[in-house]
């Protein structure tokens, strides 16, 4: 991954780095729990597709965006301790992932998302 001085930029990247890394998880996930993997697929894009669409947007456009994409990233890891609790994966498994998402979301709030 690059380094940009552009914060919107690089929180667009680490959202697909967050994919990246969790891909196989998720994989795992899917093969016990349907729905479950389908879920975090679905919220892991959601971040970065929001991310994009917000950093192109003005105002209070922008702020929704990236507020849904902060929603999305929650969501991610919530479903991802609800797959630990499962014992469908393990909390080493999901740390990678977990730290990348973490750091989206302090991004996000620095740029404006609005915690609902």
């Amino acid at each position: 991954m690059q380094e940009n001085p552009n914060p919107r930029f690089q929180v667009l990247e680490l959202s697909i780095l967050a994919i990246e890394k969790l891909r196989a998880v998720v994989a795992r996930i899917r093969q016990h729990d349907r729905d479950l993997g389908e879920q975090i697929r679905s919220a892991l894009s959601s971040v970065a597709l929001n991310i994009g669409e917000g950093s192109r947007s003005q105002g209070g456009h922008r702020i929704a965006r990236f507020s849904t994409a902060a929603g999305s990233s929650g969501e991610v890891r919530t479903a991802l301790r609800v797959a630990v609790a499962w014992r469908y994966v393990e909390t080493s498994d999901i740390e990678a992932g977990d730290v990348v998402l973490d750091r989206i979301g302090a991004m996000l709030y620095r740029l404006g998302a609005r915690h609902r």
